[in-house]
């Protein structure tokens, strides 16, 4: 008798992946995906000894206002245009599956792509309002987390109250690219190249530069 071949099973609006990849789970708004986007996915591929990195683009922040925001569709359509490494990946699978919570996510993901192993990203900035966000401590032990380095956070994000809640779990940074193997909670602070660009500068000087030409169209007329 012929054995079966096993099969990844494909669910929609995930990009490919196999049993023992390591894949860097990176979600945001993306509005716009900017060089900080890009470092954080650089880092992560490289000292986490990553595969994939993914890109979730999520259809609202519920800790930020999305009014006036370009739909998630648009989002994705420009974060796919600014991304030029191969092994990131823009998804928006989180609109198909009716997910609003990171925890929700991450425990969907984990029941159908078993075999993967997933790392959370997140910059500094983020780990400082962590105990923001819905289950934060199930977060952290659902899954490894990798903290990447951010102006302004590098010591307020480790030394604030996720941060010292989480401190026994810490990896050593030297120990990163075995992150993704360990079981959680588990997580890393990693140093590395940073940009001071954030979505919100880039929004404000759009809508600036914006304001700028609606005053120079009305001076010539």
């Amino acid at each position: 008798m012929t054995a079966r071949a096993t099969r990844t099973p494909v669910y929609r609006g995930l990009p490919p992946f196999a049993p023992g990849m390591a894949i860097g789970l990176f979600g945001g708004s993306f509005d716009p995906a900017h060089e900080g986007h890009r470092l954080v996915s650089d880092t992560a591929l490289r000292r986490l000894r990553l595969d994939r990195v993914w890109w979730i683009v999520t259809p609202g922040n519920p800790l930020k206002s999305t009014s006036g925001r370009p739909s998630q569709g648009e989002r994705m359509r420009a974060a796919a245009d600014f991304v030029d490494d191969p092994r990131v990946a823009v998804t928006g699978f989180e609109a198909l599956i009716g997910t609003r919570y990171t925890f929700d996510t991450i425990r969907w993901l984990s029941a159908r792509a078993r075999g993967a192993r997933f790392v959370w990203l997140m910059g500094a900035d983020n780990l400082r309002q962590f105990p923001r966000w819905k289950g934060w401590r199930d977060i952290a032990g659902a899954m490894p987390m990798a903290v990447i380095d951010r102006p302004g956070a590098s010591l307020a994000g480790p030394m604030g109250h996720a941060g010292q809640a989480l401190a026994a779990w810490r990896v050593p940074e030297s120990q990163a690219r075995a992150l993704a193997w360990r079981a959680p909670p588990a997580w890393v602070f990693l140093h590395g190249p940073r940009s001071s660009l954030s979505s919100t500068q880039l929004r404000r000087r759009a809508g600036e530069k914006r304001g700028r030409a609606r005053e120079s169209g009305a001076a010539t007329h």
